[in-house]
């Protein structure tokens, strides 16, 4: 994984939605893997987990059927 450091979790400042959109991060230049890491690393935080150790999947939930 990509090191995260520029992404400041202690920063905080309110501003309006224009000056917002003036110094918002834009990732549309970056490359689909970056995208994917800074996305896959936003969900960890949203759901708690460790990006390194991530959960594993109950696959006694799923059964696989003969089509």
């Amino acid at each position: 994984m990509s090191d995260y450091s520029r992404i400041d979790r202690s920063f905080f400042q309110a501003l309006s939605a224009e000056e917002s959109d003036k110094i918002q991060t834009d990732y549309s230049q970056e490359s689909y893997e970056v995208r994917l890491e800074v996305a896959y690393y936003l969900t960890s935080i949203a759901y708690g987990f460790d990006v390194n150790d991530p959960p594993r999947i109950d696959k006694t939930q799923f059964e696989a059927k003969a089509l």
